[in-house]
């Protein structure tokens, strides 16, 4: 699966440049104009995930990708996206206006209200995309203008306030009523069993003992993608012949059997790095699943 676009490759293929801050332990924070990235000179990145969050300003018609579902935009919205979920924003003409901001998870986890994972638009079936009347885009696009500014500024704490500017946008977006999906891709099974995959890859490979897989269960899958559970069991059986839960044990037992082979690890962290509560676990599982013990595949 292709890698998560990165704030480097952003700035290289977008802006042709590095910003001087760009690996700051405050986290990293920018404001563009969208103006300068439509047209038929434009860059556009491909559908992927990016490792950064975004908040798109958007006036013009368009059509946003994510998950497995396309919104159509026919006049003001903005747009949320996370390093969790592949998306893309396809502009259908070349009369597209707005602003958008980009930052790390660090930026507002600095913040003393919540860290980014925790506000609903970004959070595990959340809803991205949110639709503005024209006093709501005025008042919005003030916003960016103040956020353009203030980056601009030499105020010793214009981060602090650049994170408060965030922080209300965020607020400004739930009060809002989120748009309504109004298609889905044609190929949708395809999609899900490609983001699934993607999804599943990106916890491996283990490269430290304290490292730990986040996701494994169909559930925490489906929630993650944005669809029901059933949905996503459907998809990848007609794709891949085998369940959610199949893939994932699967893919398991894969890593398990890479750090039995080729580390020092003892099953206890092994079983924690698995996401096993118990090594008692990590082993029947183990032994199920692989059809001997983790004990004699580390002996072999």
């Amino acid at each position: 699966m292709p890698q998560p676009t990165t704030l480097e490759e952003f700035y290289r293929q977008k802006i042709h440049w590095l910003p001087d801050n760009l690996r700051q332990d405050i986290g990293h924070f920018n404001v563009f104009r969208l103006d300068d990235f439509v047209g038929p000179n434009a860059c556009h990145l491909p559908y992927s995930r990016k490792d950064f969050y975004k908040i798109t300003l958007v006036r013009g018609r368009s059509n946003y990708h994510f998950a497995d579902k396309t919104v159509e935009i026919r006049g003001n919205a903005l747009l949320f996206a996370n390093p969790l979920v592949p998306y893309h924003w396809e502009p259908l003409d070349d009369d597209q206006s707005g602003y958008f901001c980009i930052f790390t998870e660090a930026f507002l986890q600095r913040h003393p209200v919540a860290g980014a994972l925790e506000l609903p638009m970004f959070r595990p079936g959340g809803q991205p995309l949110y639709s503005l009347t024209d006093a709501q885009l005025a008042s919005t696009t003030q916003l960016f203008e103040k956020m353009a500014a203030e980056l601009d500024s030499d105020y010793a704490f214009k981060y602090d306030l650049l994170r408060n500017y965030v922080f209300e946008l965020v607020h400004s977006a739930l009060k809002l009523q989120p748009a309504t999906t109004l298609y889905q891709e044609s190929n949708a099974a395809t999609r899900i069993a490609s983001l699934f995959t993607e999804l599943l890859e990106r916890q491996f490979p283990i490269e430290t003992p304290g490292q730990q897989v986040r996701l494994r269960s169909a559930q925490a899958f489906a929630g993650q993608l944005a669809v029901h559970v059933n949905h996503l069991n459907r998809a990848l059986k007609e794709v891949t012949g085998k369940t959610t839960t199949q893939l994932i044990a699967e893919r398991l037992v894969q890593e398990a059997h890479a750090l039995l082979r080729h580390t020092t690890w003892n099953v206890a962290e092994i079983s924690y790095c698995l996401g096993f509560e118990e090594p008692a676990h990590f082993t029947n599982f183990f032994r199920k699943r692989a059809g001997t013990t983790p004990t004699a595949v580390r002996t072999v």
